[in-house]
């Protein structure tokens, strides 16, 4: 639950020469450009992609509130896959199910309502059951994820594995991977436990891109939509970089939603979306790693 937890907060260091840019309270910049666009503009974009990834910081309620008005305005329905439910489920949702209920749906195909702060992505599903998108599992089962992070990449099904061997990180994009996992550890991850860490955040992209293309398979028109953090939207290390090279001629859009401070870059994502940050105390205060001493 750590990196769930505190990687949206503490990532997304401010790079290149969008430091010190001043943002409205809300803002959608192209990356390779920095030139604002309208809501209308964004639209047409990911009406026009095959392959959409919409990132958040899992504690900003701005970001859900926003995909889910993106959801509700794409009108047809299409293929939603999730970070937030294990690879292979499929949730019947009620399109007028009350809280409550979508909350006991959710939960009984997998979803971990404590870990993930509910009510706090109920906009989204709520949106995708409304317009009647299809949601799918797209992360790995937690068990599985903690063999990674204690074995490495010997744990990964070949199925997974595969890609991740076909598509190796760039030196630079590895080590943004690791900083950013130093410091979703709040600076306190052992540099022994680093290769695991690294390997559970790749077996999850990998589980997210099948996922992906899984739908896209199963729906050829896009766009099919990713929901997850934006670590795993990312285009230099994240879910884009395996998915890339395994859909060639297929438009991928990737979208980081931050917060007013933080920057980007072209590498990492098509548009950023700015928006207000979320209220939070300092999620390091207090914390010990078990082990981390020793590092």
């Amino acid at each position: 639950m750590l990196i769930r937890s505190l990687r949206g907060v503490l990532v997304l260091a401010l790079l290149g020469g969008c430091a010190g840019l001043q943002t409205p309270a809300q803002r959608i910049v192209e990356t390779t450009s920095g030139r604002s666009l309208t809501r209308a503009e964004l639209m047409e974009r990911l009406r026009a992609s095959d392959v959409v990834l919409l990132g958040e910081l899992h504690d900003n309620p701005h970001h859900h509130a926003i995909r889910a008005e993106l959801l509700t305005a794409l009108g047809a329905p299409t293929t939603v896959v999730v970070e937030q439910l294990p690879r292979g489920a499929a949730p019947a949702l009620p399109p007028d199910a009350d809280r409550a209920a979508l909350r006991d749906a959710l939960v009984r195909a997998g979803f971990d309502a404590e870990g993930w702060a509910w009510p706090a992505h109920e906009p989204v599903f709520a949106a995708a059951a409304r317009a009647g998108h299809g949601v799918r599992g797209g992360n790995l089962p937690r068990e599985l994820a903690r063999r990674l992070a204690r074995e490495g990449g010997e744990a990964l099904p070949a199925e997974l594995r595969a890609p991740v061997d076909a598509a190796p990180l760039a030196p630079q994009a590895r080590r943004a991977l690791e900083d950013d996992l130093q410091q979703g550890h709040c600076g306190q991850l052992p540099a022994a436990r680093m290769p695991g860490m690294v390997w559970a955040q790749r077996g999850r992209d990998a589980a997210m891109a099948q996922a992906l293309r899984e739908a896209l398979s199963a729906q050829p028109r896009g766009p099919v939509l990713l929901i997850a953090g934006n670590g795993h939207v990312r285009r230099d290390y994240g879910v884009p970089q395996l998915l890339a090279p395994q859909l060639p001629g297929r438009r991928l859009l990737a979208v980081g939603f931050v917060e007013p401070g933080q920057a980007t870059t072209a590498s990492e994502y098509d548009l950023v979306w700015v928006t207000p940050a979320a209220p939070r105390d300092d999620p390091c205060e207090g914390l010990q790693i078990k082990g981390a001493a020793a590092s």
